[in-house]
Protein backbone atom coordinates (compact mmCIF):
# COMPACT_ATOMS: atom_id res chain seq x y z
CA UNK A 1 0.00 0.00 0.00
CA UNK A 2 1.78 2.78 -1.44
CA UNK A 3 1.40 6.50 -0.12
CA UNK A 4 -0.09 7.96 -3.09
CA UNK A 5 -1.00 11.11 -4.17
CA UNK A 6 -2.03 11.99 -0.72
CA UNK A 7 1.39 12.04 0.96
CA UNK A 8 3.14 14.42 -1.66
CA UNK A 9 3.99 16.97 1.29
CA UNK A 10 4.38 20.37 -0.34
CA UNK A 11 8.16 21.68 -0.72
CA UNK A 12 7.48 25.34 1.27
CA UNK A 13 9.30 24.96 4.43
CA UNK A 14 8.86 21.56 5.11
CA UNK A 15 12.01 21.27 6.83
CA UNK A 16 10.82 23.21 9.51
CA UNK A 17 6.76 22.33 9.75
CA UNK A 18 7.88 19.71 12.69
CA UNK A 19 9.56 22.31 14.55
CA UNK A 20 6.56 24.71 14.51
CA UNK A 21 4.50 22.50 16.22
CA UNK A 22 7.48 21.36 18.35
CA UNK A 23 7.59 25.15 19.90
CA UNK A 24 3.76 25.10 19.84
CA UNK A 25 3.70 22.04 22.11
CA UNK A 26 6.60 23.23 24.56
CA UNK A 27 5.02 26.76 24.62
CA UNK A 28 1.87 24.98 26.14
CA UNK A 29 4.12 23.13 28.72
CA UNK A 30 3.12 19.68 26.94
CA UNK A 31 6.35 17.96 27.43
CA UNK A 32 6.78 18.87 30.98
CA UNK A 33 7.21 15.41 33.32
CA UNK A 34 4.57 14.33 35.31
CA UNK A 35 5.94 12.84 38.43
CA UNK A 36 2.13 13.64 40.46
CA UNK A 37 0.57 11.42 37.92
CA UNK A 38 2.64 8.44 37.05
CA UNK A 39 3.10 8.40 41.25
CA UNK A 40 -0.50 7.70 41.47
CA UNK A 41 -0.78 5.87 37.95
CA UNK A 42 2.50 3.52 39.01
CA UNK A 43 0.70 3.18 42.90
CA UNK A 44 -3.06 2.05 41.57
CA UNK A 45 -1.23 -0.22 38.39
CA UNK A 46 1.38 -1.78 41.07
CA UNK A 47 -1.04 -2.02 43.88
CA UNK A 48 -4.17 -4.01 41.50
CA UNK A 49 -1.31 -6.30 39.80
CA UNK A 50 -0.07 -7.11 43.68
CA UNK A 51 -3.73 -7.63 44.97
CA UNK A 52 -4.24 -10.08 42.23
CA UNK A 53 -1.73 -12.33 42.98
CA UNK A 54 -2.62 -11.90 46.76
CA UNK A 55 -6.07 -12.96 45.30
CA UNK A 56 -4.58 -16.17 43.64
CA UNK A 57 -2.72 -16.97 46.89
CA UNK A 58 -5.69 -16.86 48.73
CA UNK A 59 -8.30 -18.40 46.57
CA UNK A 60 -6.50 -21.62 46.70
CA UNK A 61 -7.66 -25.07 44.84
CA UNK A 62 -10.63 -23.65 42.98
CA UNK A 63 -12.14 -23.01 39.35
CA UNK A 64 -12.44 -19.24 40.15
CA UNK A 65 -8.87 -18.64 39.70
CA UNK A 66 -9.80 -19.03 35.77
CA UNK A 67 -11.80 -15.82 35.93
CA UNK A 68 -9.33 -14.42 38.14
CA UNK A 69 -6.54 -15.44 35.58
CA UNK A 70 -8.75 -13.10 33.06
CA UNK A 71 -8.61 -10.00 35.43
CA UNK A 72 -4.53 -10.87 36.01
CA UNK A 73 -4.24 -10.39 32.28
CA UNK A 74 -5.52 -6.91 32.12
CA UNK A 75 -3.50 -6.10 35.15
CA UNK A 76 -1.00 -7.52 33.32
CA UNK A 77 -1.21 -5.48 30.23
CA UNK A 78 -1.61 -2.66 32.45
CA UNK A 79 1.78 -2.77 33.99
CA UNK A 80 3.14 -3.61 30.40
CA UNK A 81 1.72 -0.05 29.97
CA UNK A 82 4.39 1.46 32.11
CA UNK A 83 6.89 -0.26 31.16
CA UNK A 84 5.97 1.39 27.44
CA UNK A 85 6.13 4.82 29.00
CA UNK A 86 9.48 4.27 30.77
CA UNK A 87 10.98 3.06 27.68
CA UNK A 88 10.08 6.38 26.43
CA UNK A 89 11.30 8.23 29.40
CA UNK A 90 7.67 9.93 29.49
CA UNK A 91 8.15 9.48 33.77
CA UNK A 92 11.75 10.70 33.79
CA UNK A 93 14.31 12.64 31.89
CA UNK A 94 17.47 10.57 33.34
CA UNK A 95 18.24 7.07 31.85
CA UNK A 96 18.89 5.10 35.15
CA UNK A 97 15.23 5.91 36.73
CA UNK A 98 13.70 4.54 33.17
CA UNK A 99 15.58 1.87 33.02
CA UNK A 100 14.43 0.65 36.53
CA UNK A 101 11.19 0.77 36.10
CA UNK A 102 11.06 -0.68 32.79
CA UNK A 103 13.16 -3.84 34.25
CA UNK A 104 11.16 -4.17 37.25
CA UNK A 105 7.87 -3.70 35.09
CA UNK A 106 9.05 -5.54 32.00
CA UNK A 107 11.52 -8.51 32.88
CA UNK A 108 9.72 -9.11 37.13
CA UNK A 109 6.05 -8.34 36.29
CA UNK A 110 5.40 -9.41 33.02
CA UNK A 111 8.54 -11.56 31.98
CA UNK A 112 9.26 -9.61 28.97
CA UNK A 113 12.23 -7.99 27.86
CA UNK A 114 12.65 -4.58 28.27
CA UNK A 115 16.14 -4.58 26.44
CA UNK A 116 14.86 -6.05 23.41
CA UNK A 117 11.61 -4.02 23.70
CA UNK A 118 13.38 -0.82 23.71
CA UNK A 119 15.30 -1.96 20.70
CA UNK A 120 12.16 -3.20 18.70
CA UNK A 121 10.18 -0.33 19.13
CA UNK A 122 12.77 1.93 18.57
CA UNK A 123 13.12 1.19 15.19
CA UNK A 124 9.82 0.95 14.93
CA UNK A 125 9.45 4.70 15.86
CA UNK A 126 12.22 5.79 13.71
CA UNK A 127 10.41 4.30 10.49
CA UNK A 128 6.51 3.22 11.04
CA UNK A 129 4.77 1.21 8.45
CA UNK A 130 7.86 0.84 6.70
CA UNK A 131 8.52 -2.49 5.28
CA UNK A 132 12.44 -2.76 5.64
CA UNK A 133 13.35 -0.63 8.24
CA UNK A 134 10.18 -1.43 10.85
CA UNK A 135 10.29 -4.82 12.15
CA UNK A 136 6.26 -5.13 13.32
CA UNK A 137 5.62 -5.03 9.40
CA UNK A 138 8.42 -7.75 8.54
CA UNK A 139 7.25 -11.17 6.69
CA UNK A 140 6.38 -13.32 9.86
CA UNK A 141 2.69 -15.15 11.16
CA UNK A 142 1.28 -12.50 9.14
CA UNK A 143 2.30 -10.60 6.11
CA UNK A 144 1.38 -7.06 5.48
CA UNK A 145 1.83 -6.48 1.40
CA UNK A 146 1.18 -8.20 -1.49
CA UNK A 147 5.01 -8.90 -1.99
CA UNK A 148 5.28 -10.16 1.28
CA UNK A 149 2.03 -12.88 0.69
CA UNK A 150 3.31 -14.02 -2.87
CA UNK A 151 6.35 -15.28 -1.13
CA UNK A 152 4.97 -17.35 1.41
CA UNK A 153 5.28 -21.07 0.99
CA UNK A 154 3.20 -23.86 2.51
CA UNK A 155 0.82 -23.29 6.06
CA UNK A 156 2.72 -19.84 5.92
CA UNK A 157 0.48 -19.16 2.33
CA UNK A 158 -2.36 -20.91 3.82
CA UNK A 159 -2.33 -18.34 6.96
CA UNK A 160 -1.69 -15.54 4.85
CA UNK A 161 -4.83 -16.61 2.45
CA UNK A 162 -6.63 -16.37 5.71
CA UNK A 163 -4.85 -14.28 7.88
CA UNK A 164 -7.98 -11.29 8.30
CA UNK A 165 -10.14 -14.59 9.98
CA UNK A 166 -6.87 -15.82 12.00
CA UNK A 167 -5.68 -12.30 13.19
CA UNK A 168 -7.58 -12.32 16.54
CA UNK A 169 -7.48 -16.31 17.03
CA UNK A 170 -3.48 -15.85 16.35
CA UNK A 171 -3.02 -13.34 19.26
CA UNK A 172 -3.93 -15.85 22.02
CA UNK A 173 -0.67 -16.89 20.84
CA UNK A 174 1.27 -13.68 21.22
CA UNK A 175 2.07 -13.87 25.07
CA UNK A 176 4.11 -16.55 24.70
CA UNK A 177 6.19 -15.40 21.15
CA UNK A 178 6.87 -12.53 23.68
CA UNK A 179 8.14 -14.67 26.02
CA UNK A 180 10.41 -16.27 23.84
CA UNK A 181 11.07 -13.61 22.09
CA UNK A 182 12.34 -12.19 24.85
CA UNK A 183 14.74 -15.29 25.99
CA UNK A 184 16.00 -15.61 22.44
CA UNK A 185 17.31 -11.56 22.53
CA UNK A 186 18.97 -12.09 25.55
CA UNK A 187 20.65 -14.89 24.35
CA UNK A 188 21.03 -15.17 20.78
CA UNK A 189 24.62 -14.79 18.63
CA UNK A 190 24.97 -13.58 15.68
CA UNK A 191 27.50 -15.93 13.52
CA UNK A 192 30.49 -13.80 14.91
CA UNK A 193 29.42 -14.35 18.42
CA UNK A 194 27.88 -11.12 18.89
CA UNK A 195 24.40 -10.98 20.29
CA UNK A 196 22.02 -10.23 18.04
CA UNK A 197 20.15 -7.72 20.58
CA UNK A 198 22.19 -4.56 22.25
CA UNK A 199 21.36 -5.10 25.47
CA UNK A 200 22.60 -2.48 28.03
CA UNK A 201 21.86 -4.72 31.13
CA UNK A 202 21.90 -8.36 29.75
CA UNK A 203 22.89 -10.28 33.05
CA UNK A 204 20.09 -8.38 34.96
CA UNK A 205 17.43 -9.13 32.43
CA UNK A 206 18.44 -12.62 32.35
CA UNK A 207 18.18 -12.85 36.45
CA UNK A 208 15.00 -10.93 36.48
CA UNK A 209 13.42 -13.21 33.73
CA UNK A 210 14.51 -16.33 35.85
CA UNK A 211 13.46 -15.17 38.65
CA UNK A 212 9.58 -14.28 37.13
CA UNK A 213 9.55 -17.33 36.13
CA UNK A 214 10.27 -19.38 39.03
CA UNK A 215 8.11 -17.27 41.06
CA UNK A 216 4.83 -17.37 39.10
CA UNK A 217 5.35 -21.42 38.35
CA UNK A 218 6.15 -21.96 42.07
CA UNK A 219 3.14 -19.81 43.16
CA UNK A 220 0.44 -21.64 40.88
CA UNK A 221 1.68 -24.84 42.09
CA UNK A 222 1.45 -23.88 45.65
CA UNK A 223 -2.00 -22.91 45.64
CA UNK A 224 -3.23 -25.08 43.10
CA UNK A 225 -3.41 -28.72 41.43
CA UNK A 226 -1.49 -28.98 38.40
CA UNK A 227 -4.14 -29.30 36.27
CA UNK A 228 -5.42 -25.80 37.62
CA UNK A 229 -2.31 -24.35 37.23
CA UNK A 230 -1.75 -25.02 33.41
CA UNK A 231 -5.60 -23.62 32.95
CA UNK A 232 -4.56 -20.68 34.92
CA UNK A 233 -1.55 -20.28 32.78
CA UNK A 234 -3.08 -20.79 29.79
CA UNK A 235 -6.38 -18.29 30.02
CA UNK A 236 -4.00 -15.71 31.67
CA UNK A 237 -0.93 -15.39 29.14
CA UNK A 238 -3.60 -16.33 26.12
CA UNK A 239 -5.81 -13.31 27.08
CA UNK A 240 -2.44 -11.02 27.58
CA UNK A 241 -1.43 -11.56 24.70
CA UNK A 242 -4.65 -10.55 23.11
CA UNK A 243 -5.38 -7.39 25.19
CA UNK A 244 -1.65 -6.47 23.47
CA UNK A 245 -2.36 -7.02 20.39
CA UNK A 246 -5.71 -5.90 20.65
CA UNK A 247 -3.88 -2.45 22.07
CA UNK A 248 -1.52 -2.25 19.49
CA UNK A 249 -3.88 -3.16 16.51
CA UNK A 250 -5.68 0.03 15.60
CA UNK A 251 -2.62 2.22 15.63
CA UNK A 252 -0.48 1.38 12.49
CA UNK A 253 -2.44 -1.76 10.61
CA UNK A 254 -4.31 -0.73 7.38
CA UNK A 255 -2.16 2.88 7.17
CA UNK A 256 -0.02 4.11 4.41
CA UNK A 257 3.39 1.84 4.07
CA UNK A 258 5.63 4.43 2.63
CA UNK A 259 8.83 2.78 0.55
CA UNK A 260 12.49 4.19 -0.22
CA UNK A 261 10.78 6.02 -3.10
CA UNK A 262 9.11 8.45 -0.71
CA UNK A 263 10.48 11.16 0.72
CA UNK A 264 8.64 12.19 3.79
CA UNK A 265 10.20 14.77 6.48
CA UNK A 266 9.76 13.39 10.20
CA UNK A 267 6.20 15.01 10.92
CA UNK A 268 4.80 13.43 7.55
CA UNK A 269 5.98 10.07 8.26
CA UNK A 270 4.68 9.88 11.86
CA UNK A 271 1.17 11.67 10.77
CA UNK A 272 0.61 9.84 8.06
CA UNK A 273 1.45 6.22 9.24
CA UNK A 274 -0.36 6.20 12.71
CA UNK A 275 -4.19 6.29 13.37
CA UNK A 276 -5.87 7.96 16.54
CA UNK A 277 -8.84 6.02 18.06
CA UNK A 278 -11.67 8.40 18.76
CA UNK A 279 -13.06 7.31 23.10
CA UNK A 280 -13.62 8.92 26.40
CA UNK A 281 -11.00 8.65 29.40
CA UNK A 282 -12.30 4.70 30.02
CA UNK A 283 -10.27 4.36 26.20
CA UNK A 284 -7.42 6.52 27.50
CA UNK A 285 -6.83 4.01 30.33
CA UNK A 286 -8.04 0.67 28.51
CA UNK A 287 -5.39 1.51 25.76
CA UNK A 288 -2.83 3.10 28.30
CA UNK A 289 -2.67 6.37 26.03
CA UNK A 290 -1.69 4.17 22.84
CA UNK A 291 -5.60 5.55 20.96
CA UNK A 292 -3.44 9.12 20.39
CA UNK A 293 -1.23 7.64 18.47
CA UNK A 294 -0.20 10.65 16.58
CA UNK A 295 0.72 12.43 18.80
CA UNK A 296 3.23 10.16 20.62
CA UNK A 297 4.71 9.09 18.06
CA UNK A 298 5.35 12.86 16.94
CA UNK A 299 6.86 13.22 20.98
CA UNK A 300 7.64 9.58 22.17
CA UNK A 301 8.85 11.27 25.36
CA UNK A 302 5.76 13.19 25.86
CA UNK A 303 3.94 11.87 29.22
CA UNK A 304 0.53 9.84 28.54
CA UNK A 305 -1.38 12.29 31.01
CA UNK A 306 -0.60 15.26 28.37
CA UNK A 307 -1.56 13.33 24.99
CA UNK A 308 -5.32 14.49 25.33
CA UNK A 309 -4.52 17.95 25.96
CA UNK A 310 -1.79 17.48 22.60
CA UNK A 311 -4.23 16.32 20.36
CA UNK A 312 -6.20 19.73 19.37
CA UNK A 313 -3.37 21.36 18.83
CA UNK A 314 -1.83 18.56 16.32
CA UNK A 315 -4.91 18.22 14.64
CA UNK A 316 -5.44 21.78 14.06
CA UNK A 317 -1.54 21.93 12.59
CA UNK A 318 -2.21 19.50 10.46
CA UNK A 319 -5.50 20.85 8.77
CA UNK A 320 -2.68 24.12 8.58
CA UNK A 321 -0.24 21.88 6.39
CA UNK A 322 -3.02 20.30 4.80
CA UNK A 323 -1.75 16.79 5.73
CA UNK A 324 -4.38 14.18 6.60
CA UNK A 325 -5.21 13.29 9.99
CA UNK A 326 -6.77 9.65 10.50
CA UNK A 327 -9.04 9.48 13.35
CA UNK A 328 -11.64 6.70 14.31
CA UNK A 329 -13.72 4.77 16.14
CA UNK A 330 -12.27 1.68 18.11
CA UNK A 331 -14.31 -0.61 15.82
CA UNK A 332 -13.44 1.12 12.80
CA UNK A 333 -10.05 1.18 13.52
CA UNK A 334 -9.80 -3.08 13.65
CA UNK A 335 -12.31 -3.16 10.56
CA UNK A 336 -9.43 -0.97 8.58
CA UNK A 337 -6.66 -3.14 9.87
CA UNK A 338 -8.60 -6.42 8.76
CA UNK A 339 -9.72 -4.89 5.79
CA UNK A 340 -6.18 -4.56 4.67
CA UNK A 341 -5.07 -7.88 6.33
CA UNK A 342 -7.65 -9.17 3.96
CA UNK A 343 -6.83 -7.39 0.98
CA UNK A 344 -3.38 -8.19 1.26
CA UNK A 345 -3.96 -12.15 0.90
CA UNK A 346 -6.07 -11.22 -2.27
CA UNK A 347 -3.40 -12.56 -5.15
CA UNK A 348 -3.31 -15.84 -2.64
CA UNK A 349 -7.00 -16.99 -2.87
CA UNK A 350 -7.42 -15.72 -6.90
Amino acid sequence: MALGAVAEPPVRRRGSDYAQLSRRISQAGLLERRPGWYVTRIVLTLGAFVAGWVGVFLLGDSWWQLPLAALMAVATTQVAFLGHDAGHRQMFRRRGPSEMVGLLAGNAAVGLSYGWWVDKHNRHHANPNHEDDDPDVGAGALVWTHEQALETRGIGRWMAKRQAYLFFPMLLLEGLNLHVASIRAIIGREPNGGYTVPMRHRAVEAALLVAHTAAYVALLLAVMSPVKALLFAVVHQALWGLYMGCAFAPNHKGMPMPTAEDELDFLRKQVLTSRNVRGSRLVDTTLGGLNYQIEHHLFPNMPRANLRRAQPIVRAYCVEQGIPYAETGLIESYRQALGHLHEVGRPLRG
